[in-house]
């Protein structure tokens, strides 16, 4: 495998090739002085290791890129990023990936075959990532070094890799979530991003998009939002880091409202995929169903964004009115893995689980809808909303059995 870097890093400086021959010098005063200038002139970062073992030093005036997750839009997502990363200047080559480690029935590990094919087999089959993704199964190895971070996992691990991280990485680190979903505590809700930055004290910045992920790995076109809180300079950067001429990528000043409609978008095509799976989608009743249970939504999800963006704490001045198209994600919930799951519970009247239905169907990926689902009622229920909100209370009570899939056709006709 090719790795990046190594060859400028030698050019700067070629330590002397043993210990001996180090002290055996040691006493002359112009060796020494040659040394302290050329550490003085080619400032360091700390040293990385390769697969190999040896220690390559990085430039400090370049930015290291590690994605944490290497699922279907992780690695989509380190597909973008290396393509990018080649053609900037400002950015190493290599793209390093955290791959939560797994046996293949082969009895391969999923990250040597990663390396070896430059594909993720199990989680994006037949789209090659880039010669310079390299995967990677030990978290702190990952992160080592990188100072810009790209967490890309389901959202229910993210507080126990964030734990694993603390201090760990560099001080001047920024990092960017593309995951949807939320934590709910005792105390309120939590978005992902508030949960890196508190946790490891450090900016984070928002990807969210009404995009599939498999779509964008044959380079459909798509497009995605960056939010940030005050630094666009950086978001900025991130633009140009995800950028290609399929998926654009534009930046606004709010990462909770960007943050709000990624995640709620999910429930909503929890909700689409019950409607279809209704089998009622060729008469002319489906199809008045389907529209006003989408014009339902859409109204449902602006006032809940509108509410729980007030819950958060925020001021939304400046954010979504320049960033709307993102309130066009419920009709545009077409696909994706939430919907489908959703389609097959309804099929099968809701006497399939959705756990079954994701170890079935979803070949080791993760659903979010149904957990996000949860965390939004969770929400509701505890601000005595849940009346307000009968789209996303109805999909967390079918999710969990409490009504039957066809209760979604009663909640768009009351």
């Amino acid at each position: 495998m090719t790795h990046f870097g190594s060859h400028e890093a030698t050019c700067l400086f070629s330590p002397p090739q043993s210990t001996s021959a180090f002290h055996h010098h040691h006493h002359h005063p112009s060796l020494s002085l040659s040394l302290s200038l050329s550490l003085s002139l080619f400032r360091m970062a700390p040293s990385a290791e390769t697969e190999y073992g040896d220690n390559v030093e990085v430039p400090d005036n370049k930015s290291r890129v590690t994605v944490v997750g290497s699922g279907n839009w992780g690695s989509v997502a380190a597909k973008l990023i290396a393509s990018n990363t080649l053609k900037l200047s400002s950015f190493h080559d290599e793209v390093r990936m955290w791959v939560f480690e797994e046996v293949l029935p082969s009895g391969e590990k999923l990250s040597e075959v990663i390396n070896q094919t430059n594909e993720n087999v199990k989680y994006l089959p037949g789209i090659k990532l880039g010669r310079n993704v390299v995967a990677v199964p030990d978290l702190e190895h990952a992160v080592r070094d990188a100072n810009m971070l790209v967490f890309v996992t389901p959202h229910q691990f993210m507080e126990g890799i964030c734990s694993r991280l603390v201090k760990k990485i560099r001080e001047d680190a920024e990092a960017i979530s593309l995951i949807k979903g939320m934590e709910v505590k005792m105390e309120g809700p939590c978005m992902i991003s508030t949960l890196i930055t508190e946790q490891l004290g450090i900016n984070c910045c928002v990807l969210m998009g009404a995009n599939i992920a498999n779509e964008i790995a044959v380079e459909k076109f798509s497009e995605a939002t960056v939010g940030y809180r005050e630094n666009k300079e950086i978001a900025e950067k991130w633009v140009r880091l995800f950028s290609t001429p399929y998926f654009m990528v534009s930046a606004c000043q709010d990462v909770e409202g960007v943050e709000l409609c990624g995640t709620l978008k999910n429930v909503v095509a929890i909700a689409a995929g019950f409607v279809d799976g209704l089998e009622m989608g060729n008469n002319t009743k489906a199809r008045q169903l389907f529209l006003d249970t989408t014009m339902l939504s859409t109204f449902n999800f602006c006032l809940a964004f509108d509410c729980l963006y007030d819950v958060l704490g925020c001021n939304n001045e400046n954010g979504f009115k320049r960033n709307e198209g993102l309130f066009q994600a419920p009709f545009f919930i077409v696909g994706g893995r939430n919907r489908k799951c959703a389609d097959a519970f309804a099929r099968n009247g809701g006497k399939r689980s959705f756990d079954e239905l994701e170890a079935e169907m979803l070949q080791g990926q993760k659903l979010q809808g149904v957990s996000t689902a949860k965390e939004v009622y969770e929400v509701l229920r505890h601000r005595g909303w849940l009346e307000l909100f009968p789209l996303f209370t109805t999909v967390h009570e079918i999710c969990i059995g409490r009504l039957p899939p066809t209760a979604i056709v009663e909640y768009s006709q009351s």
